[in-house]
């Protein structure tokens, strides 16, 4: 009897995990993660601010050429993510996924410090928007950096059957970033006038995203190394030619990209076109955050379930069907629940999509190449299409005078990556697994 029982808690202790070891897959996880969730904070902070931030460094007495200015210098910082995917990417297949991840989050952490802090236009002349655009470029390298080392952390260090949640996760943590970017817009919008907001109060709101930076770095001192972990069983099933699966993903993560950086600009969206009040537009921000960070981990979770394919495939098909629907009803009520909804609907399909991308092509590169894989097909995807995407929708509205052109847009990018999701491969474990044993005649 003692020694039955014995081995019977032998064996369960063996089932559950250390709480120590899960303690510290959870700081891993978080110290990924973080660096994803800062780059994203920073980026919608200085979209849904874009008037401030172009009033400040732009000015200009044209209606809509400081806005225009403004949202150029927010694209500058795209066209050097290639060459920081390039850089930091291979540093990452070299030297490792830990040192790769420390300098990105280093040179990140300038980037957003440095914005914030430089005198206005009328302070210190064109020198005010010079320095802002050399900060987004050195910001955009940093940047173009992080993803390919921290998404082949997470894939390596996942279990096979939960490489979606994991995964994920970073596409969590920007969402969690965009929802609290969105409450603190709301914040200082209800606390502050016009006047108070153009002086100081986008600079507020930008700072609050430093503080995470001397946390986020010692955190990530801490992680173990992944690139040299043996590897996984169904790593080896993935193809070795990976030429096409970086195009497929080009194509994927342009749709991904297009759709979240044009939901980012539903604010500026919601203020500057449809005449919103700052308070309610900002709101919009704040639900597109918690659509995604409600989504993001269902996607990935579900992914592990059903396969990857799936989850990516039917939402864009509704997601196609409820654009023009969502953007009609907008432009005709123009009213704070009309703004909501809008972005709740289109948000929640959209991220349910986008989250499993990433997976499902970082599952696809092998390790060898996989952090500048990802990292490079990613970078080009948000510099082609995230870069130019609220640019090219704010010249869209202001040359056809059309509301609805932002319907268009995400319409066309959503049509494309449905084409794309066809010539995709099935990577999730669980297929393979299921396949298995139906050759093994344990399934039928």
């Amino acid at each position: 009897m003692y020694g039955r029982a014995a081995l019977q808690r032998a064996r369960t202790k063996k089932l559950k995990p250390d709480r120590a070891s899960v303690a510290l897959q959870r700081r891993q996880i978080l110290a990924v993660v973080i660096g994803n969730g800062l780059e994203f904070y920073d980026f919608v902070t200085y979209a849904f601010f874009a008037s401030q931030i172009g009033r400040t460094f732009f000015p200009s007495n044209t209606p809509g050429t400081s806005l225009l200015a403004s949202l150029a210098t927010f694209g500058v910082g795209f066209l050097m993510r290639p060459l920081g995917a390039l850089v930091i990417g291979r540093f990452g297949d070299r030297a490792g996924r830990k040192p790769a991840m420390l300098l990105s989050f280093l040179l990140i952490g300038v980037g957003v410090v440095g914005l914030p802090l430089i005198p206005s236009y009328a302070s210190i002349g064109v020198l005010a928007p010079v320095l802002a655009i050399v900060f987004r470029l050195l910001q955009g390298f940093a940047l173009g950096g992080e993803v390919g080392p921290s998404t082949a952390f997470l894939m390596e260090a996942a279990p096979p059957a939960r490489r979606g949640l994991y995964i994920s996760l970073q596409a969590t943590s920007a969402d969690l970033a965009v929802f609290i970017a969105g409450l603190v817009g709301v914040g200082l919008a209800g606390v502050l006038d016009a006047p108070a907001l153009d002086a100081w109060g986008w600079r507020v709101a930008l700072l609050l995203g430093a503080v995470i930076i001397p946390v986020g770095f010692v955190l990530r001192r801490t992680l173990d190394e992944t690139l040299h972990k043996p590897a996984q069983a169904h790593e080896e099933t993935q193809p070795k030619g990976y030429a096409r699966i970086v195009a497929l993903g080009l194509l994927l993560l342009g749709t991904a990209t297009t759709t979240n950086y044009l939901l980012e600009y539903m604010t500026t969206y919601a203020n500057v076109t449809l005449g919103m009040s700052a308070k309610i537009a900002f709101g919009a921000t704040a639900v597109i955050g918690l659509s995604g960070v409600i989504c993001d981990p269902l996607g990935g979770w579900l992914s592990d379930r059903f396969g990857r394919k799936p989850i990516m495939i039917v939402p864009w098909l509704f997601l196609a069907l409820a654009v023009f629907p969502s953007f009609w009803l907008l432009e005709r009520l123009r009213t704070a629940v009309a703004l909501y909804s809008a972005c709740g609907v289109l948000a929640s399909l959209s991220t349910l999509s986008s989250a499993t991308v990433i997976v499902a092509i970082t599952e696809s590169l092998p390790r060898q190449v996989r952090s500048a894989g990802i990292a490079i097909t990613y970078a080009l995807a948000i510099s082609i299409f995230g870069g130019s995407t609220q640019f090219v929708v704010a010249w869209l509205i202001r040359a056809t005078g059309s509301p609805l052109a932002p319907a268009w847009y995400m319409f066309s990018g959503v049509v494309i990556g449905l084409i794309a999701l066809t010539q995709l491969p099935e990577t999730a474990p669980v297929r393979f697994q299921s396949v298995a044993r139906i050759a093994a005649g344990t399934e039928r």
